[in-house]
This record gives C-alpha cells, sequence and structure tokens, in this order.
C-alpha cells in the first residue's frame, strides 16, 4: 500500500467508527493575510474544509476552533456568512471554541456559530476597526526628498504617508470606519441576541476581555475546550475527526519550497502579523 493511499485510508478511520462524530475545523491566523509564509485566514482558503466538515451526513454537529486576532474585515464577514449558510443547507449546529484569542474579526467569525466555548485565559471582544499607518512627512523633508505624485482626480491620492494628513481625508476614513463597526454591531447583536447583557457602549467600544469577563456580558456561552465539552456533551466516543485542508499536489512533492523572492515579503508579513497578536499581550 502506497504511503498516499495508506494516509487516506486511516485518515477516514474515524468516520467509519458507530459513535457519534463531529468534525473539527480550525481557523487559525490573520484575516486575509497572506504569504508564502504566512498563511493567514480567507475564504478561499477555508471554504472547501468547511464544506467538507458539514457534508459529513452522521455529523452530530460541526466544532470550528478559532485562534485569530482578527484583519480583514470582509474576508471575516465571508467565511461567517459561509458558515452560516453551510449550518443552515445541512442543519447542523455549529460551536466555536476560542483559544488564545477570537478578536475582531476573530470574534465576527466566532458568532457564526450557535454556541460560543472559550478557554477560560481566552481573550474576546475587540468589536471594533482599527486603521494604522505612519507619518514619513517631517522626515523625508529633512533628507531632503522630495515627494512627486501625479493623478487624475483630485480625491484619488488621500492619507498619503508621506505628506502631513489633512482634516478631511481623516474625516473620510472616519466616516468609512464607522459605517464598517455599524454593520460589525449589527452582525452580534443578530447572532448573539438577547444574550448579550453589557451596554452598548462597553460592548462595542473596541475593548477586550478575558473569557470569564466576556461570559458574564453575554459574548461567549461557556468556558472549556473543544476535547472536554465535546466528550460531555456526545459521550466518551465520539470521534473529533480533524477536516484539514487539502495541499496541492506541488506542495505534496515539494513540502517547503518557496521562491527566493518569497523571503523578504515573508519577513515582513512576519513582522506585522506578529503586531497583530501583541495587541492583545500575545
Amino acid at each position: 500500500m502506497s504511503r498516499t493511499i495508506r494516509n487516506r485510508f486511516f485518515s477516514w478511520l474515524p468516520f467509519m467508527r458507530s459513535g457519534p462524530i463531529v468534525p473539527v475545523v480550525r481557523l487559525s491566523g490573520v484575516i486575509g493575510y497572506v504569504t508564502p509564509l504566512s498563511p493567514g485566514l480567507t475564504l478561499a482558503g477555508v471554504a472547501r474544509t468547511l464544506e467538507r466538515a458539514f457534508a459529513i451526513k452522521r455529523a452530530k454537529a460541526v466544532a470550528v476552533v478559532i485562534n485569530s486576532p482578527g484583519g480583514s474585515a470582509v474576508q471575516s464577514h465571508l467565511i461567517h456568512a459561509r458558515i452560516r449558510a453551510l449550518a443552515s443547507e445541512h442543519k447542523k449546529p455549529v460551536i466555536a471554541f476560542v483559544e488564545d484569542v477570537a478578536a475582531s474579526g476573530g470574534y465576527m467569525i466566532a458568532c457564526a456559530a450557535d454556541e460560543i466555548i472559550a478557554d477560560p485565559s481566552s481573550i474576546v471582544g475587540s468589536i471594533g476597526v482599527v486603521s494604522a499607518s505612519f507619518g514619513f512627512d517631517k522626515a523625508i523633508k529633512k533628507l531632503g526628498i522630495e515627494r512627486r505624485v501625479y493623478t487624475a482626480g483630485e480625491r484619488k491620492v488621500i492619507l498619503d504617508p508621506f505628506r502631513p494628513a489633512k482634516g478631511e481625508d481623516v474625516r473620510h476614513l472616519k466616516s468609512l470606519q464607522n459605517e464598517i463597526h455599524a454593520g460589525f454591531i449589527d452582525l452580534v447583536k443578530n447572532g448573539r441576541g438577547k444574550r448579550l447583557k453589557g451596554a452598548d457602549k462597553t460592548l462595542f467600544s473596541g475593548e477586550f476581555w478575558i473569557a470569564g469577563t466576556a461570559q458574564k456580558l453575554g459574548l461567549v456561552d461557556g468556558l472549556g475546550d473543544v476535547r472536554s465539552v465535546l466528550r460531555e456533551r456526545y459521550g466518551k466516543k465520539v470521534s473529533m475527526p480533524l477536516v484539514a485542508p487539502s495541499q496541492s499536489w506541488f506542495h505534496r512533492r515539494m513540502p517547503g519550497v518557496i521562491e527566493p523572492g518569497d523571503w523578504a515579503a515573508g519577513a515582513l508579513s512576519a513582522i506585522e502579523e506578529r503586531a497583530w497578536w501583541a495587541r492583545y499581550g500575545l
């Protein structure tokens, strides 16, 4: 028996058992931020995995293990919407399990679940919108560098980090952020409903909390880990097969192969990704 056939055979063993099955999908990383050296979360990257998990007919539920500091609002919403669509189509409940952090877009994805369980030390929340940049205008002036930008459209270039910030540009950015924030708030309210117990001013301030406090605020439903909770709920014979993304033929044949030009991008992405996690002390 070849290694490939053997691996496929053993990967299907959990599905052949007679006990209850709850497939597990892991969603880990910065959302929407993907490089060859830093695989983040996008709908394109997780859609097939989610579909495979929900398609298991004998599954009692689908467990989604989340460990994400957030990222792209669009990709967060797309993943959330796909989970809800699959849950409705296959009529299966979804249980989200938070590991280190489900913050910002990570919490948006968690809200796609019918129930959210967090480790007692998990960080949850950060229901807000952030945009960060740097201002280099004084630095290039000191170095005697002249910035030259030519556009068609007077508003084509705004928030240029090499020019002083303009009030009208900042106001425009804030208006976009407020719209995205309002949509985020509606999503959380629709997903959590009457379980939310805190005031809007507190819940949607962008603050984040340890899991116990988040539970008191109604952001999570309980404390625990995936194995313990599923065994308690479905019995000790419950199978919890991990439904992992399928690798391409190239990466199965040439694992770890990276294009030379990817190293510089990978180093920069590692710094930026580290900044995302550092926001939550991780």
